[in-house]
């Protein structure tokens, strides 16, 4: 079990005393105990992040209108103005957060708060005067599907991408170094045809390799279209203007894809296929969790003590595989989230409704807890060595697992006219369900079915540990 850090302070009330830290404070453990790991998720898909997306987002648009000058009376501006608008994204910090929130407490409208917030700096940068500029033609949702979308693809291919690609990798490393090492099978939890560690860790990190492949194609959606999506109050306002175009060319601009039919919001679906994705990435490094998990607890991998670290509190000769049940938990989470998320968000009421607003202030919580179960098994598969004795002795103790080698031989046998041959089946079962059979009984069994010399030979010299096929030549599949 993990040992928590120092008690926060707690008055005689019971309640929390101001000496105790944020990080004991915080009501979710992403912003507490667990912050180290997912911190570099908090430049994209925080609130603050948001906020400078959103003004980002305006300031573009902006510059966009003016560059085409779209509206009459406008012209491009200067480099100099250009810059300074993109220094209130640029210089966007804690005090940024400070007024935006002053602004919305009277405003109790965060995108609009937004906007007053630029306009605030207009006027230094001798822009006063396109004050109205600011959304225009815009309704909330044009600002903030755009933001979420930068969000989310930054979070994605900065941080969220480059953490699974490394995990892959060290699995992938892991396959190949133990390429050859012969492992015994389990199939229903019984003795089966063996294999080599290598090839099943390949199995994962090739089904891990498979989704990472699947989010890497993600379309990040966006629009820029109005009210209901019909350019309404552009045209009314602008008729000259190609509004389409102007539309798609800013989305575009953006490193998004155009979105060219929705209602007032754009329609999410490119969110629920991401996160359906990366739920199933999560659900397959479950199954590397319980597999690694299963393989420590028979002795397969041995864990390497960390220098001061306490297994258990009252059993000192305890190891406790703790990563990978903490990734366990995480991934749940993980998975529960985007699932919610991806059910939730393809739905709006007609138009809109407002059911989108509350859950995507939710994807970094999702995205967080699966960068936390990344880490962890990265951390877990670190600290552990592969225990070949055991594994070979395991091989050792399964000698009936060469049944199917030999009844597979003597149907060969059989076809190719060699007598003596019928019931393979049957005479294997009868040898070994329910029976264990040492080496030296299987080999005094080969020896008694009148093989031909090339076949009774080939099955004397195979053993439970290389009779593994062709398994060390699959993982180069990973290449």
């Amino acid at each position: 079990m993990e040992a928590m850090a120092d008690s926060p302070a707690r008055t005689p009330s019971g309640r929390l005393s101001l000496a105790a830290t944020p990080e004991q404070i915080a009501l979710g453990p992403l912003d507490g105990r667990y912050r180290p790991a997912v911190a570099p998720l908090v430049d994209y898909l925080s609130e603050a992040a948001l906020n400078r997306d959103r003004v980002a987002v305006e300031v573009e648009w902006f510059i966009h209108l003016t560059r085409n000058s779209v509206l009459p009376g406008t012209a491009p501006l200067t480099a100099e103005q250009e810059e300074g608008l993109r220094r209130i994204v640029t210089e966007f910090d804690a005090a940024s957060v400070a007024e935006l929130a002053e602004i919305e407490a009277v405003t109790v409208h965060d995108v609009k708060a937004v906007e007053y917030y630029i306009g605030r700096r207009l006027e230094a940068l001798g822009l006063g005067q396109l004050t109205a500029l600011v959304h225009f033609g815009c309704t909330s949702e044009d600002i903030n599907n755009l933001s979420y979308a930068l969000g989310v693809k930054g979070g994605v291919e900065n941080v969220w991408l480059p953490a699974a690609r490394a995990l892959v990798g060290q699995i992938a490393d892991m396959a190949r170094e133990n390429r050859i090492v012969p492992m015994l099978s389990r199939t229903h939890g019984q003795p089966a045809t063996p294999t080599t560690l290598g090839k099943e860790l390949a199995v994962m990190a090739h089904r891990l390799g498979r989704q990472l492949a699947r989010i890497e194609r993600t379309e990040y959606l966006g629009k820029i279209n109005g009210a209901t999506g019909d350019f309404a109050a552009h045209v009314a306002s602008v008729p000259s203007a190609d509004w389409q175009q102007v539309s798609k060319s800013f989305v575009e601009g953006l490193g998004l894809t155009w979105n060219p039919l929705t209602t007032q919001i754009e329609s999410h679906d490119w969110q629920a296929e991401l996160y359906a994705d990366i739920a199933r990435f999560n659900r397959i490094l479950h199954n590397v969790c319980t597999d690694v998990w299963s393989y420590i607890s028979i002795g397969y991998f041995a864990q390497i003590p960390v220098a001061g670290a306490t297994g258990s509190s009252t059993m000192p000769h305890k190891v406790n595989p703790i990563r990978f049940e903490n990734a366990e938990a995480n991934l749940e989470i993980s998975s529960a989230l985007l699932d919610t998320l991806g059910a939730t968000l393809v739905t709006s009421r007609w138009q809109r409704d407002l059911t989108d607003s509350s859950s995507q202030r939710n994807i970094g919580v999702a995205f967080g807890h699966s960068m936390l179960a990344i880490s962890n098994v990265s951390r877990g598969l670190a600290g552990l060595d592969v225990a070949e004795g055991v594994l070979a002795e395991d091989l050792d103790q399964n000698w009936e697992v060469l049944a199917e080698a030999i009844q597979m031989v003597m149907r060969a046998e059989a076809i190719a006219g060699v007598p003596g041959m019928d019931n393979p089946y049957e005479r294997l079962k009868e040898l070994t369900r329910g029976h264990r059979v040492d080496a030296a009984r299987m080999k005094e069994f080969v020896s008694e079915l009148g093989l031909s010399a090339e076949a009774e030979a080939r099955l004397l010299a195979l053993t439970p540990a290389s009779y593994n096929g062709i398994a060390g030549d699959l993982v180069d599949h990973l290449d």
